[in-house]
């Protein structure tokens, strides 16, 4: 595989000029050409520039409105619900999350619920910028069905991720954000690119045979959730909390009002905000310092978001796929 070595700033603007010249306006662009950037930095390549194609189709489509605004209601003191007017996530949460975290450390814990969004990126900044505030912090989103439930072999649930934060002041937040599914599309599709097997238990072929073979499961075969009915329970405990409870579609739906160009589709989300120091008092840092502490005293323990964060440290140049990068250039 060929690559092409960028610096953070001309991934930034690779992405903003691609953007600009598929419909966005100087601030969608912007918002989403930083988390671009940000994810290449962080080693989050399956959310970086991989994705810019389909944002472009998305775009180009006139699915997603790369010039809307978001609305932000509050519902009460603890609820915020964020109408996205089919702009792309990021936008939304740009807007929203300054709200939550106010509304969070006020009284304690807040809600927002995100409507007509459609997101495609990972879901750690959300989740990381909270806990940067001194919030714990969870979210959830759906997408389309990729992953079969439990014992059957058609899908049903998205690839449903689910994203906690845990802030550290003054030290990088515990971050986690993963699929339910046993493995993120994504990255089953840089797979399928890059020549390499997938585990067995990943996914199934279109017949519902087990595969590790990444492309019988990317080109009409299923996705499996991780760790089997536990798994298949947390997928389905998203597509209620981002689907039902925020007042937007469950992954089949999505499927069925989407136009299927391979851009994201619109969707909610579920992002919630607690404030320990009004659930714990002053401790609770130093308490979960110490659990931190006996955990990777335990042997090759990592804290979730570490590689992440180490990575970040490194702001030399990236070394990005060369087919990709000409794609990108291709498109505007």
């Amino acid at each position: 595989m060929s690559t092409v070595s960028l610096t953070l700033d001309e991934i930034f603007e690779l992405a903003k000029k691609t953007l600009l010249a598929n419909g966005c306006d100087d601030e969608t662009a912007s918002i989403l050409s930083d988390l671009i950037r940000n994810a290449e930095r962080d080693g989050s390549v399956s959310h970086g520039l991989f994705r810019l194609p389909a944002y472009v189709t998305g775009l180009k489509g006139g699915k997603i409105n790369g010039k809307g605004k978001p609305e932000v209601k509050k519902i009460s003191p603890s609820v915020i619900k964020v109408e996205g007017n089919n702009c792309l996530a990021p936008v939304v949460l740009n807007k929203g999350l300054p709200e939550l975290a106010k509304a969070a450390k006020e009284n304690g814990v807040a809600v927002l619920a995100i409507n007509n969004s459609h997101h495609m990126a990972a879901m750690w900044p959300e989740t990381e910028k909270l806990a940067e505030e001194g919030l714990v912090a969870f979210a959830c989103t759906s997408y389309k069905p990729a992953v079969a439930p439990a014992g059957a072999i058609k899908p049903l649930f998205g690839t449903n991720p689910i994203s906690f934060a845990w802030p550290r002041p003054g030290k990088t937040p515990v971050v986690y954000d993963m699929a339910t599914a046993s493995m993120a599309m994504g990255e089953v599709q840089v797979a399928k690119r890059e020549g390499h097997k997938v585990p067995l238990g990943t996914g199934l072929t279109k017949d519902g045979k087990e595969t590790t073979d990444p492309g019988e499961i990317a080109d009409g075969g299923v996705l499996l959730p991780f760790g089997g009915y536990k798994g298949s329970a947390i997928a389905m405990m998203v597509e209620l909390m981002a689907g039902a409870l925020v007042g937007d579609n469950f992954s089949f739906e999505t499927a069925a009002k989407d136009n299927n160009d391979g851009g994201p589709p619109s969707g909610g989300e579920f992002i919630l905000a607690i404030n320990p120091d009004k659930t714990s008092g002053t401790n609770w840092q130093k308490h979960a310092e110490e659990f931190f502490e006996k955990m990777k005293s335990m042997g090759e323990v990592r804290l979730p978001g570490e590689r992440r964060h180490k990575n970040r440290m490194d702001t030399g140049p990236r070394n990005i796929n060369a087919e990709l990068v000409n794609k990108i250039k291709s498109l505007s």
